[in-house]
């Protein structure tokens, strides 16, 4: 069975990595998925909090800053070593199907930290913000998920791994938001 899943795995990977290839998204996607990219909107969220929520919104962001930390700790230090997934661009079997769109690194592939992190800011966000502003939702979900595609079309996660890192990141993203709740019961 699992076998039967990986292959599936790598098969609609090579449909998104190799079948969607296009010179736009050869340009548009590395720079999605990389973190200096989404620097100007991390800062709205800091300028928005603290102009918006004043002392309040400083516990926002050290909230965030809290699920990004989460969110990675649990991806990237507890689950990946113990899965122990080679990423796409260094498992030797596609070695002739990889197109190089951004350096492989060493690191391991399942879960994607990527979209872990990213789910889990989006989700915490959303879960905070939705009662006041609604466009919020589709608004963070598709951020996230844009990261996650990128992430699989660049070569460096499979599609599988983007998934349970989605659902992680949402998971801890839900779970920080009503830790934050409890802890600022007027928010």
């Amino acid at each position: 069975m699992m076998e039967t899943i990986q292959q599936l795995d790598v098969e609609l990977f090579l449909k998104i990595h190799r079948g969607l290839s296009n010179g736009f998204f050869d340009w548009l996607m590395p720079l999605l998925r990389n973190r200096f990219f989404w620097s100007p909107l991390y800062l709205f969220i800091i300028v928005f909090c603290i102009k918006q929520y004043k002392k309040q919104g400083y516990y926002i962001i050290a909230m965030i800053i809290f699920t990004f930390a989460m969110s990675d700790l649990v991806s990237a230090r507890l689950i990946k070593p113990f899965a122990n997934r080679v990423r796409p661009c260094n498992e030797i079997s596609l070695a002739n199907d990889i197109i190089h769109r951004v350096p492989c690194g060493s690191g391991l592939s399942f879960p994607s930290a990527h979209a872990t992190n990213h789910f889990a800011i989006a989700v915490f966000i959303i879960c905070l913000f939705y009662s006041k502003w609604k466009p919020i939702l589709p608004i963070g979900i598709v951020w996230a998920a844009i990261i996650c595609f990128a992430q699989v079309y660049v070569g460096v996660h499979y599609p599988g791994d983007v998934t349970f890192g989605a659902l992680l990141g949402a998971l801890i993203g839900f779970l920080c938001s009503k830790l934050f709740k409890n802890l600022q019961p007027n928010f």
